[in-house]
């Protein structure tokens, strides 16, 4: 058994108080549960800490000693508590966040905003959206100080924490005539002589599905190269053809809006996005409270079930 602040604050509240129904009441907790805390607490300490009578409830001499000591560790946890906020409302300075085109990472640069401005408001958060090859390039020149990119194998000069896999879809106009109903898989050949639109074959994302589909032995028609996702959504939903997407780029783009999606197999497209930091130049204060507030981001988006977001 740990003693912990929660049983302190129970135990000092019920000294005070001289009664566990009053403590219970103005804890919100339930009194058996209440009683179980002291019990632990004088389990763990090996004395009786409180006596019980027809007046009320009293501490003993060992009970006494107990209430001091936590009272003043009450005191520091809560003089803590403010110094931390204190110091997060005071961090202020700039971080440059890159996010890697055509993936979920996009889908943060808004949580990742508001969340920022929430926590540390005197931090100026500056994101860029591009590629993944270059947002390595500027991390490893010190002109950005972290980005979400596509890979999980080692690149010179950066260090790479993967974070999730996220799977790719076939996303197309909602009236087009697919062999499958949306939201059911098709397999990678489904997709031999369809109109597509895709990344330039510079773009990771590209050279992904192009090998996928090589070892489906599909050959879709590239009717167009496209990199910018507003005019790749108003393509798609204009009838020209299909894409491949992760499903939170479609889902978080309101373009995007109305078009059929279907998650893609034999094979899976997936690819892993990890963090990717400098290896020799050290992240600043401002830097080190966006990763942290990137990480929980990923980590609530990840128990969030989000479609095509699996653990790496």
């Amino acid at each position: 058994m740990s003693v912990d602040f929660k049983k302190l604050k129970s135990f000092v509240k019920i000294v005070d108080t001289g009664s566990v129904s009053r403590a219970a009441s103005i804890l919100r907790v339930a009194q058996p549960a209440l009683s179980q805390q002291i019990a632990s607490l004088e389990q763990h300490f090996k004395h009786q800490l409180l006596i019980r009578s027809n007046v009320g409830i009293t501490p003993t001499e060992a009970g006494l000693v107990l209430y001091r000591h936590a009272q003043i560790m009450l005191k520091q946890i809560e003089q803590t508590q403010t110094d931390i906020e204190q110091s997060t409302r005071s961090i202020s300075g700039r971080v440059s966040i890159g996010l890697a085109t055509y993936s979920s990472s996009t889908a943060l640069s808004l949580p990742l905003i508001k969340e920022m401005r929430a926590r540390f408001p005197h931090i100026t958060v500056h994101i860029n959206d591009s590629f993944g090859h270059i947002l390595s390039e500027l991390i490893m020149t010190g002109k950005m100080d972290m980005a979400l990119i596509y890979t999980s194998d080692p690149i010179k000069g950066v260090t790479l924490q993967p974070l999730f896999r996220e799977e790719m879809y076939l996303v197309s106009p909602e009236d087009m005539d697919l062999p499958a109903k949306a939201g059911t898989a098709l397999p990678l050949s489904a997709l031999d002589g369809r109109a597509m639109l895709l990344p330039s074959k510079s773009h990771f994302l590209r050279r992904l599905i192009d090998d996928a589909l090589g070892r489906a032995r599909s050959k879709p028609e590239v009717i167009s190269e496209v990199e910018s996702v507003p005019a790749l959504a108003a393509a798609v939903l204009d009838g020209l053809g299909s894409t491949i997407l992760p499903a939170s780029v479609v889902l978080e783009t309101t373009s995007f809006r109305g078009a059929q999606m279907h998650p893609l197999n034999t094979p899976v497209i997936d690819a892993t996005v990890s963090l990717c930091t400098s290896d020799h130049l050290p992240l600043s204060e401002p830097a080190l409270a966006a990763r942290s507030v990137l990480l929980d981001i990923v980590a609530e988006m990840q128990s969030g079930k989000h479609p095509g977001i699996k653990s790496v």
